[in-house]
């Protein structure tokens, strides 16, 4: 598990299942931990630039 995408979609659905086991509310939160977690480790591989998406909404222009 060299990708840094695999490996933030692991720690963010293993963190959402420490919070919180079983019903729907866990379920959500799996989806939404795993989902950031993925998101952060495609940034750090490079595979997507996270700055393009900030920058189309237009967070950090003054």
């Amino acid at each position: 598990m060299s990708s840094y995408t695999v490996v933030g979609l692991a720690v963010g659905l293993a963190l959402a299942f420490a919070i919180i086991l079983g019903g729907w509310i866990g379920l959500m939160f799996a989806l939404v931990f795993g989902g950031v977690g993925g998101l952060v480790g495609a940034q750090l591989d490079g595979r997507i630039d996270l700055r393009l998406l900030f920058d189309a909404t237009g967070r950090g222009r003054r």
